[in-house]
């Protein structure tokens, strides 16, 4: 299934490695300003403080954008050396997200620690309340991974077969969609030889989470605003 929309209005907060504006693959007038949420949840909003220099944020909000080309993103840089953070980070990270009136958190990474869950389910909750769909990996090499193994979440999988410009929901009732693990193209770079895995699945998501958004005939408000949209992308 295909959606024509380009996620106008929406706003997605990436939670990553920050952004490079300067990438052909992304579109620069669609980024608003964010912060970088160091492992201690210290935030830096410096003019520099999103600039990614690892690729990863990169290469997901390029595939967020492919998919929702109108919406708006929000890098919050919690990958800083490595691709590598805390739990504190990342709730910090949510909790900020929420503060900004976000539509969307795209959280193409995740914790398969269950000592994280409790702690992430709050923060979903909170997301919940506020009517912020949190779009995250179901589990990362079997494992669950927090938070997009918990209630509340859009949960992604992957799916190598699906083609990068569709999803499928599950047939489980899980209420979780797979999409391919593929990111945009590189000309003259196979495709297996480009950066892969669930973070792109998850990313693509988010965009087509976007486009959902924007489709709905009225402004839904609240923890329902998730099933809304779920039942939208089941159409």
């Amino acid at each position: 299934m295909s959606i024509a929309a380009t996620g106008r209005g929406v706003r997605i907060a990436v939670i990553d490695s920050g952004i490079h504006p300067q990438h052909s693959h992304i579109e620069a007038s669609r980024l608003l300003p964010g912060i970088s949420v160091r492992g201690d949840g210290t935030i830096d909003a410096v003019d520099d403080a999103t600039l990614d220099r690892l690729g990863h944020g990169t290469a997901v909000t390029a595939a967020i954008q492919e998919k929702a080309p109108e919406a708006s993103c929000i890098p919050i840089r919690v990958f800083h050396e490595g691709l590598k953070t805390t739990g504190h980070a990342l709730i910090t990270a949510i909790d900020w997200a929420i503060e900004q009136g976000v539509d969307i958190v795209n959280l193409s990474l995740g914790s398969t620690n269950p000592a994280h869950a409790p702690s992430f389910a709050a923060a979903i909750e909170r997301a919940e309340e506020k009517g912020v769909i949190v779009v995250a990996p179901r589990a990362v090499g079997g494992p669950p991974c927090y938070p997009g193994a918990l209630e509340g979440v859009l949960a992604v999988d992957l799916d190598w077969d699906c083609p990068r410009e569709t999803y499928r929901p599950a047939t489980d009732g899980s209420g979780c969609f797979f999409a391919s693990g593929y990111p945009r193209p590189i000309p003259g770079v196979a495709l297996r030889r480009n950066i892969h895995g669930i973070s792109f699945a998850t990313a693509q998501m988010s965009g087509f989470v976007a486009c959902a958004l924007e489709r709905l005939d009225a402004p839904i408000a609240g923890d329902s605003r998730i099933e809304a949209v779920r039942a939208a992308l089941c159409a």
